[in-house]
């Protein structure tokens, strides 16, 4: 039988002996939920609720809170945090919260990523309670951790909590997809994910990314993100946005010709098959109005199951890639699961 590490033979509560562990790179992602009125999570993605910057607010409270954790949890060690990301997501009437952890030292960020889910989730059900009093806290739990002895751990499907939103929870599909394009157990299901180092350190605001979010659930897929990352870290970013092999991953930014724009690179390397086309269809459409659009090096092509494509980090620039896609996702995610009709020339 396990024993509880922070209980010694005595029965007593003890804070775990560190010091004989090696120091590695730790990294903890946490997930949660806020289910909440269909209401309420149109007035937080309008940015309208009585208390404003609701998200700025909660994300702000679940990094001071991953900071704070040691102050909290009575026998957690004191970590040097690198790096808390905290995002979150929406459904019909949910917002997601997912918060990742980093350091550097002998003991894990399990904790850390918690407690920032649990403080960035009270903040938000603090900030929605005028109109909605009865939204619930739900499913706080880890999904995955890295670094030490153990290396990868990721929660098991079966251990998935229970009474909390699913994808079966997302909006339906609009009503003008073809009926040949999705079977009823297609699960669409899209992350919006952003190269930008000023959005990654909170030196600018993001722009493209909600818009992205906001088109995607609209097309009925149930959406992940924006993630944010720093351009030299969107190699990280396309593996978290890849965990969960979503039927499409959506990067905007990082696709210039400068030298930190490493998007194009890093997603060659997690493809197993290119499809130019859509790369081409989007600098072309791009291009047809503003001739610095050809500079984008944007691909597109398939991860496993999922289809990723780049598009630039600019508002025309992701106008543009929507426009293109959009008569293209139904019938390309058809094909990439199997299906598809292929007699249409």
């Amino acid at each position: 039988m396990s024993e509880l590490s922070h209980v010694d033979r005595e029965g007593r509560a003890r804070m775990v002996d560190v010091s004989a562990k090696s120091d590695t790179t730790r990294i903890a992602v946490a997930a949660g939920e806020l289910r909440t009125t269909a209401e309420v999570v149109a007035l937080v993605r309008a940015d309208d609720m009585p208390k404003a910057d609701v998200l700025s607010t909660a994300r702000i409270a679940g990094i001071t809170g991953a900071k704070k954790t040691s102050e909290l949890i009575p026998l957690c060690h004191q970590l040097a945090l690198s790096s808390v990301k905290v995002e979150f997501g929406f459904t019909e009437d949910t917002i997601t919260i997912e918060a990742t952890a980093k350091t550097k030292g002998p003991t894990g960020v399990e904790m850390e990523a918690l407690t920032a889910v649990a403080v960035a989730g009270l903040t938000l059900h603090d900030m929605v309670k005028a109109v909605d009093p009865a939204a619930t806290l739900n499913g706080i739990r880890l999904l995955t951790k890295e670094g030490g002895k153990h290396g990868h751990w990721e929660r098991p499907a079966e251990q998935a909590p229970v009474d909390i939103p699913t994808l079966a929870d997302a909006p339906e599909p609009t009503e003008d997809i073809a009926p040949e394009e999705l079977s009823d157990s297609d699960q669409r299901t899209a992350v919006v994910l952003v190269a930008s180092t000023g959005a990654a350190i909170g030196t600018r605001a993001d722009t493209t990314g909600p818009v992205l979010a906001q088109w995607l659930g609209g097309l009925g897929f149930s959406v992940r993100g924006p993630l944010i990352y720093a351009d030299a870290e969107i190699d990280i970013g396309l593996a978290d946005a890849l965990r969960f092999e979503p039927s499409l991953v959506i990067s905007t930014g990082g696709t210039g010709a400068s030298p930190t724009d490493a998007t194009p690179e890093a997603t060659l390397a997690v493809l197993d098959r290119e499809l130019p086309g859509i790369a081409e269809a989007i600098r072309q459409r791009g291009t047809a109005k503003f001739p610095l659009a050809a500079l984008s090096r944007g691909v597109a092509g398939q991860a496993g199951r999922s289809v990723v494509v780049n598009l630039p980090g600019s508002p025309g620039g992701v106008k543009d890639g929507m426009a293109v896609l959009e008569p293209l996702l139904d019938h390309l995610l058809a094909q990439v699961a199997g299906g598809g009709n292929h007699d249409n020339k």
